[in-house]
């Protein structure tokens, strides 16, 4: 353990909750409207039900393990740990594609939204709003946490006057059968849709830097997936009671669509202001957690140190800051098209959960020291049930979404075959910290 770097925690459970509701409760409610609508009508509504379970399990896991051990870069952590070195690998290498493309369909619909007000170049100004969340997260955690609170605070009330300015103009007659499109259209919507949820579990890959995160990690995880359920189901009720699943096919700002009819011209300031602190509050989110998973590679040395140095004065992994930066920057050559990016981010997370959960399992099964740190008293037995059920879940949404487009499947499988020819050639050795390692510093005093 010579020479390990441990980041600190100054993010309270007000941080936790900003976190994981703030990065599932952005980008995806203004423009995953379309695409599902396109697909399944009003059964868009079925599929949120269906997109919101499964997410349910993946985020117990995270409770489970978060409480138990908490660490930053713990999707890369806890497959290394408790499956193997190059199952941590694989899921972080593949959460770069992730990442990557979560930074950019943000920026991208961002500009979208703005290009209702304003007459903006697209790349230009996708690039100017990634530089400007970095910047954020390279000088200060308690500065992009702090941030993501006011930005969350000020997106709630913006959704809530939509809600309730639109609910009493809701027409049964536009939200029409749930099931005129038929299961399978619902099931193919599902993908896109869990991309509601994604994120739920984000600050959980900065554990080291949460306090008292044995508490506060799964209790925020908790009060965030509450939130994002009341927020995401009043939102998408109003918005197909106003304009039909029609109008919201057809619409590159679905939800500007509809705020028309409650708000007409003023739905332009309130849908763009609210599209654009949502999406600049998860952009926020995700380049955090993006660093934080560059950072625990380098640290366990599966590419290069130089990613685990921390800044002597804002105490953020500043290189893994300035190499997130540089990653997303060049997804502005990515194909700009909502579809194919969400996918692209949906399948590297959906293996994540996968690996993640099947890491509580292996914890529950193997070891009852961690296992008895978690705050949340499930029995081994519970655990295993909990865990297997959500990887086959996580599978399961990932493969489903074949049937929408292929492109994303074979980006993502030629990024993994790079990685694993990477490991191959170099074969680093694990130098990260160990089991016990781990819990010999978060026990000390």
């Amino acid at each position: 353990m010579t020479g390990y770097a441990r980041l600190q925690g100054r993010i309270g459970l007000v941080g936790v909750v900003t976190l994981g509701a703030g990065t599932a409760i952005g980008v995806s409610i203004f423009s995953v409207l379309q695409p599902a609508a396109q697909l399944a009508g009003s059964g868009l509504l079925i599929g949120i039900l269906i997109a919101g379970l499964p997410m349910l399990l993946f985020a117990t896991m995270y409770s489970y393990l978060g409480s138990a051990l908490p660490i930053s870069g713990a999707s890369y952590d806890w497959p290394r740990l408790f499956i193997h070195p190059v199952v941590g690998f694989a899921i972080t290498w593949l959460r770069i594609v992730a990442n990557v493309g979560a930074l950019v369909v943000l920026s991208l619909v961002l500009v979208r939204y703005l290009s209702a007000a304003f007459a903006l170049p697209l790349k230009t100004t996708m690039g100017v709003a990634i530089t400007a969340v970095f910047a954020l997260n390279y000088f200060g955690v308690r500065i992009a946490a702090g941030a993501q609170t006011v930005l969350m605070g000020l997106l709630l009330v913006l959704l809530a006057a939509f809600v309730v300015r639109g609910a009493p103009r809701v027409e049964s007659t536009h939200i029409g059968p749930l099931f005129a499109m038929g299961a399978w259209a619902i099931a193919t919507s599902v993908p896109f849709l869990a991309s509601l949820f994604l994120g739920i579990e984000s600050a959980a890959d900065v554990g080291e830097e949460i306090r008292n995160a044995h508490r506060n990690l799964p209790l925020g995880i908790g009060l965030a997936i509450a939130l994002t359920a009341v927020v995401y189901g009043a939102v998408a009720f109003v918005a197909l009671g106003l304009v039909g699943p029609g109008r919201l096919a057809g619409s590159d700002a679905p939800l500007l669509d509809a705020a028309r009819v409650p708000f007409g011209t003023w739905a332009v300031p309130l849908i763009v202001g609210a599209a654009v602190v949502a999406i600049l509050k998860t952009m926020n989110a995700a380049a955090l957690t993006f660093s934080r998973s560059l950072f625990a590679m380098g640290r366990s040395g599966v590419l290069p140190s130089a990613l685990a140095r921390i800044h002597p004065k804002f105490e953020t992994p500043h290189v893994a800051v300035l190499t997130g930066y540089c990653a997303a920057m060049s997804g502005l050559l990515l194909p700009s098209t909502v579809m194919f990016l969400l996918l692209a981010v949906n399948i590297p997370t959906m293996l994540k959960y996968m690996a993640c959960s099947l890491s509580a399992v292996r914890v529950a099964m193997r070891y009852p020291q961690i296992h008895a740190r978690s705050r949340l008293r499930l029995s081994p037995r519970w655990v295993q049930i909990l865990g297997y059920s959500a990887a086959t879940c996580a599978l399961a949404i990932g493969l489903v979404g074949t049937g929408a487009d292929w492109r994303p499947y074979a980006l993502v499988g030629t990024w993994l075959v790079i990685g694993l020819l990477y490991w191959m050639w170099r074969r680093p050795a694990d130098t990260g910290p160990s089991i016990e390692a781990i819990l010999r510093i978060q026990e000390s005093p």
